[in-house]
């Protein structure tokens, strides 16, 4: 299975949220597999196809659980494909109605007829919880991972442009730099940074991929720089190693949990060269940040990574301790 499999895998049987961010990851992925249709007489519908029975079921828990709807669920077999399947979910009537009005994408009149305004959703995204459920919708509907050992990237291909533009303008928030073009006929919008991947997949909840992708980007630059680790003073070394990996860990505490784009920028920049360059001394680790900064400070901001993952496994201790609700 891939790695981008893997996240979909994992996403996919989260709980239910608020109703807010239902409909902001209802209107995500309607905006990546879903199509308004037109049945006459005013009469409207709302069909989504997909190929992932398991993404149908959420979809459909998504309509009935999260937003009261009545949708109902068929396959549509492709004999030319070799007897592959497809989910399609269908609203229509007055579920339609009350779905395009919640969706932004129709208004009620006094009289209480349903007046069309816009053909797709306009999800309000002012809140976190929001933004961070229309990421995961995004990525379920028409997202996808390179596999981490090659390359890293992250990328939703839709024909809708106000989704690239959405998933970009949700990913600025988090602090992570998206970028958007056009390829074939589809908005592409995209992010191919190690530390801009992890924060996104901490956005979306995805926290045992986060550790997969920070466990592997670990052992890549280990493995990378294991040459220059041996030629060190083996006392030196093997203290220099120890920190680093407690520092490590500390920061994938807070990745995983939090996400670094929480951090300020000072302590997201030592993160991610501590997690890039595991190997170097706190010197060469403050040559590297911009503008240079001196052993001195790049020891109190890992030390404050540390106490904020301190803080994290306190927390986490008081919440899951016996008698505790």
């Amino acid at each position: 299975m891939s790695f981008s499999s893997r996240v979909k895998e994992e996403l996919i049987p989260r709980p239910l949220d608020r109703r807010c961010c239902v409909l902001a990851e209802t209107a995500a992925l309607t905006q990546a597999t879903g199509t308004l249709g037109f049945l006459g007489a005013g009469r409207l519908s709302v069909t989504w196809r997909m190929e992932n029975a398991a993404l149908a079921r959420r979809v459909f828990r998504l309509l009935k659980e999260g937003i009261g709807l009545r949708p109902q669920l068929h396959f549509v077999e492709h004999a030319r494909l070799g007897g592959r399947r497809t989910c399609v979910l269908t609203v229509d009537g007055e579920d339609a109605e009350t779905l395009l009005v919640a969706l932004r994408m129709a208004e009620r009149e006094p009289d209480g007829q349903v007046r069309l305004k816009h053909t797709s959703p306009r999800p309000a995204l002012n809140k976190d919880c929001c933004r961070r459920a229309y990421l995961r919708g995004a990525f379920l509907g028409c997202g996808s991972i390179n596999e981490p050992e090659k390359s890293y990237r992250l990328e939703c291909a839709a024909t809708d442009a106000g989704l690239a533009q959405s998933v970009q303008r949700v990913l600025a928030h988090g602090g992570i730099e998206g970028k958007v073009f056009e390829r074939r006929g589809h908005w592409v919008a995209y992010i191919h940074r190690a530390q801009d991947l992890a924060d996104a997949l901490a956005m979306m909840g995805a926290s045992r991929a986060v550790m997969e992708l920070e466990n592997l980007r670990i052992t890549k630059q280990m493995r990378s720089d294991a040459n220059r680790a041996s030629n060190c003073d083996e006392g030196n070394s093997e203290k220099q190693i120890t920190s680093a990996h407690r520092q490590i860990d500390a920061i994938k505490l807070v990745s995983i949990h939090r996400g670094l784009f929480t951090l300020s920028p000072v302590l997201q920049e030592t993160a991610r060269l501590r997690l890039e360059h595991p190997e170097v001394t706190l010197e060469e680790l403050g040559q590297l940040m911009e503008p240079p900064v001196g052993r001195s400070a790049v020891h109190h901001r890992l030390k404050r990574l540390e106490q904020i993952a301190g803080e994290i496994e306190a927390s986490w201790e008081k919440e899951n301790a016996p008698g505790s609700e």
